[in-house]
């Protein structure tokens, strides 16, 4: 992944998907995506929140990232 994947505003993050990254990251927590294959958090967004595939994909690479990061 590239080091500015990240490089997204939180309002453009807000406008674009209906919520901060801190609730994304929530509920990525709840279906507990690390333990999960990235294509099935990324349905779930896309089906659950109606979230566009594109910024799914980008919250989710995202999410998974600052989790490894964290380890």
């Amino acid at each position: 992944m590239k080091k500015n994947y990240w490089d997204v505003e939180e309002e453009q993050l807000v406008e674009k998907t209906g919520k901060k990254i801190s609730q994304w990251i929530s509920i990525l927590d709840k279906f507990k995506s690390t333990e999960k294959k990235s294509n099935n958090s990324v349905a779930l967004l896309e089906e659950e929140y109606d979230v566009p595939v594109y910024w799914a994909r980008i919250i989710v690479a995202h999410y998974l990232k600052q989790k490894k990061n964290n380890l």
